[in-house]
């Protein structure tokens, strides 16, 4: 029997659609009772609980996009991961969450498995006219991640890159690794351990965002010291973008003119999508 609290589209743990964090964690009962209880003796307003939302309160609007069988496999309309995908992680998106308004969540998410996949999503979105949200790890707090891409759309797909998640090499010598860009913070860190390496790059997001969306928003790591920005760290991306492939070749730094690494850097996915660095 399938574990509830693994999502089968991404083998990872459920995320709270509502709010920060994983579904099976959270303060227990006697925890949030007190939490409460402090809350109304410091403000003198009533504390009383709100009912944390379930997917079946939302009226979302049905998704009018039929994708390919080609991507029938990567590509889902769940109500659940329509909700996950819709915010991010802001104060105002879990108020709205509470409020069960969801205005513009997207109509399809997609999780390729390999970049062919994430290149694919994008020729049947382009053909179409879909504005394709590149997701991360959904930590956004700017509104990076919603789907509210206006009527000059036919539609919104959030696309997950939660199975590109591997260390595909690691050198030694230069202390340098070519990673996926759908990994998160933990798995980075897991898979370098044992090589004996670390990238030392901890935003406040660590457990729940990705290197490519640290490397999109130019993240910053709040406990870093010297070295703070993800950019600092990068000697290449490789990207899927509208016209194409867009690799860098792998230097630590050059004064070379333009560098096609730091117009990605910062890009916050309006450029292409980062599936590689």
């Amino acid at each position: 029997m399938a574990d509830p609290r693994v999502s089968p589209y991404t083998g990872r743990p459920k995320r709270k659609f509502w709010g920060w964090g994983f579904l099976h964690e959270g303060a227990s009962e006697e925890e949030r009772s007190a939490l409460l209880a402090q809350a109304a003796k410091v403000t003198g307003l009533d504390a009383s609980p709100v009912s944390v939302p379930a997917v079946e309160e939302f009226a979302l609007s049905n998704s009018e996009l039929s994708p390919p069988s080609s991507l029938a496999a990567i590509v889902t309309d769940d109500a659940e991961e329509r909700l996950n995908h819709a915010y991010g992680k802001s104060y105002a998106d879990a108020a709205r969450m509470f409020l069960r308004q969801v205005e513009h969540a997207p109509d399809l998410v997609a999780f390729p498995k390999n970049e062919q996949d994430v290149t694919a999503v994008l020729d049947w979105a382009d053909s179409k006219n879909i504005a394709v949200i590149p997701y991360g790890g959904g930590s956004s707090v700017c509104g990076g991640v919603e789907a509210d891409v206006g009527e000059g759309y036919a539609g919104a797909i959030s696309l997950d890159l939660a199975h590109l998640n591997k260390i595909l090499e690691i050198d030694r010598t230069s202390r340098a690794a070519r990673i996926q860009a759908g990994i998160l913070g933990p798995e980075l860190e897991a898979q370098l351990k044992p090589h004996n390496l670390t990238l030392r790059h901890f935003p406040q997001s660590f457990e729940q965002s990705t290197l490519g969306g640290w490397i999109a928003t130019r993240s910053g790591g709040h406990y870093a010291t010297r070295y703070t920005h993800i950019d600092d760290f990068v000697e290449s991306t490789r990207s899927v973008t509208p016209s194409g492939i867009l690799e860098t070749r792998r230097l630590p730094g050059s004064g070379a003119g333009p560098s096609a690494d730091r117009l990605m850097a910062g890009s916050e996915g309006i450029l292409g999508v980062i599936t590689e660095a």
